[in-house]
Order: C-alpha cells, then sequence, then structure tokens
C-alpha cells in the first residue's frame, strides 16, 4: 500500500510541474483533470470521502468543463478576426 501512495504522491507533483510547462492550453487543462483525480484518490486513502467527492466533483468535473468552455470561446473568437494582409 505503501507504494501505492508513493506512486500517486509522485504522480501529484509530476502533473504539477507538467500543467506549469505544458505549451498548449488543451494539454494544460488535460493535466490539470488528471491531477485533480489524483488528488481525489489520495482524500479516499486519507479516509476523507467527501473531501474527495467535492475533489472529483469540482476540481475535474465543473472545472474543467469551465476550462473547455472558455477555450472553445477564446478560438471562436480568433477565428472571427479579420486576417491581416500578407506583405510581399
Amino acid at each position: 500500500m505503501k507504494l501505492f501512495e508513493l506512486i500517486l504522491l509522485v504522480s501529484l507533483v509530476v502533473c504539477a510541474v507538467s500543467v506549469a510547462f505544458a505549451r498548449d492550453l488543451l494539454t494544460s487543462i488535460v493535466i490539470f483533470m488528471s491531477y485533480s483525480l489524483i488528488m481525489s484518490v489520495i482524500w479516499v486513502l486519507l479516509q476523507s470521502p467527501d473531501l474527495a467527492i467535492t475533489e472529483a466533483a469540482v476540481g475535474a468535473g465543473v472545472t474543467s468543463i469551465l476550462f473547455f468552455i472558455t477555450l472553445k470561446k477564446i478560438r471562436a473568437i480568433r477565428k472571427e478576426e479579420p486576417d491581416e494582409p500578407k506583405e510581399r
């Protein structure tokens, strides 16, 4: 069991660092979602099921959906902008 906890903690740190260095916004959102799911499992191991459910619902669920909607809106705005004339 200690090995599983160690693997979870290492993967949590890896997710936290990789979000900071991710260049693509979609990739960073998916990594953030996995961070929240790993944190949810850690809360279960710490015998806090109420925090685990909250982390899974808010962290991985609602926040990630809001990030996806925001990303979609940003890309939609960029598509509506007129193209700049190309210089020859």
